[in-house]
Order: structure tokens, then sequence, then C-alpha cells
């Protein structure tokens, strides 16, 4: 007698890009990150209200005692965000995380160190590929023009709720990125239409990286990591034409001529 098994799942599992917001912690002083993190909240709330946080204590020279971590997690949750996650980091971090009850993400840590210029360390994760391709051979002709093709390019807008993520490229957008929009290049960003959602250039740390717009209304820009929220920009630049760079680690937005 043969019985029926049921082989369909009750939950998919997807892995795959999220918006996480990623709080570095420079200085190790409780009150004055949650007071800051509830000013974030106040100013834009549309974007920080209950937003999921990466805490990092990489900018530490030590992590912090369980007592004063968990202070800091419950003071951001009460200031309005909520921590999902702690960045991987050292030995002292994978404890931290076990004591608090909250997962490590190695993905975050990575990423702030090469916006920093520091050199990363080693994790259980495969090199970006831009390290890989350059210790490669030399390709051959079909796989030189593939690296020489513009980038990714997005002929429709892009609408409220949708993520776009250009690996290792620049992104174009042909026409518009709605609002609750977000669109994240390795590379710059393009927007031939108007920008009213969220747009991240240089995701793995490129400096150099840039966006441009046709129409600037953003709820949040960001070049390796260094971002402004629509609250932060001067009010002549909306609607306007502009490009955004980063120079002297300082986020800068100009209307374009």
């Amino acid at each position: 007698m043969s019985v029926a098994v049921d082989y369909e799942q009750a939950g998919e599992l997807k892995i795959g890009q999220v918006g996480i917001a990623n709080l570095r912690i420079r200085t190790l002083d409780v009150s004055r990150l949650v007071e800051e993190m509830r000013s974030r909240v106040q100013r834009a709330p549309n974007l920080f209200a209950r937003a999921a946080i990466v805490v990092d204590f990489g900018g530490l020279t030590r992590a912090p005692d369980t007592n004063t971590a968990r202070a800091l997690i419950e003071g951001l949750r009460d200031a309005g965000v909520l921590p999902v996650a702690i960045a991987y980091g050292t030995s002292e971090i994978e404890r931290l995380s076990e004591a608090l009850g909250l997962p490590l993400l190695a993905k975050f840590r990575a990423s702030y160190e090469r916006a920093d210029g520091a050199k990363p360390e080693p994790e259980p994760a495969p090199p970006p590929r831009r390290e890989a391709a350059a210790a490669a051979p030399a390709p051959a002709p079909a796989q030189a023009a593939a690296a020489a093709s513009p980038g990714m390019m997005l002929a429709k807008p892009v609408r409220s709720g949708q993520q776009i993520y250009a690996d290792n490229r620049d992104l174009t957008v042909l026409t518009t990125v709605g609002a609750g929009a977000e669109v994240i290049a390795d590379g710059s960003v393009h927007i031939y239409g108007a920008l009213r959602g969220r747009a991240l250039a240089g995701a793995q740390g490129n400096e150099e990286a840039r966006i441009f717009c046709r129409e600037f209304h953003a709820e949040l820009v960001a070049i390796a990591g260094h971002y402004k929220v629509l609250e932060d920009i001067p009010k002549d630049l909306r609607g306007k034409a502009v490009q955004v760079w980063l120079e002297d680690q300082q986020l800068r937005i100009a209307a374009l001529d």
C-alpha cells in the first residue's frame, strides 16, 4: 500500500537583496546614539520609522559589554527603529550576538571597511567580482565585449515597493523611480526621468560613483554609504536636474547646467 507524500513547502525561502540600514558605532555613548537616531526618525519618518537596522561595532577598538550593548539595542527600539542583527566582526562580536539573541550578518562589515578605505577582515564569503577579475587571465574577445557593456538598463518605470540592484556595474533608468522604490548600483546611477524614491550608488564602497537624475525629488540618495534624505536637501534643488557625488567624505548635490 503506497502512501501519498506532500512535497509542497509550507513556506518558500529565498535569499536576496534587502533594504537594511547599517548603523556603525563610532562612539559608544548610548544616550547620544539614541538621540541621534530619534532625530533621524523625526526628520524622515517615512524612511526610518520602524526601519530594520544592522548594528556594527567595528568602528570601536573593542566590543562593548553585554549590558551596554543591550541598553543600546533597547534605546534604538525606543527611538523608533528595529535592530535586527549585529554586523560580523571578531569572536567577541559573535559571543555578543549570542548573548543579545541577534543574528550575525557578515556582508555589512566588509562594505563599511571598503567605504572607509581600510582592509577588510577575512570573512567566509567569496571576494568581490572586481578583485577576481583583476587576478583572472585576459578574457576572450567575447568576454571583453561583455565587460564593455553600458551596464544594466531599465526601460520601464521602477514602481513603489520595487528594488533594483545592478551588481558590479552602472544602472540606467530611462523613465522614473517612483516613491517607495529603490535603485542600487555598485557603480553609478543614471535616471532620465523623475527620482522620487531612493537611489544608492557605489553600494560596495566605490567613492567615485555618482548619481544623475533629470528631476530630483528623492526620498534618499547615498554614495558609498554616505547619505542625505529629502529634508536635508536645499529646496531650490527639488525638481531640478542634478548630480550627486562624494567629495572629502561629504555628499554633494548640485544642479546640472
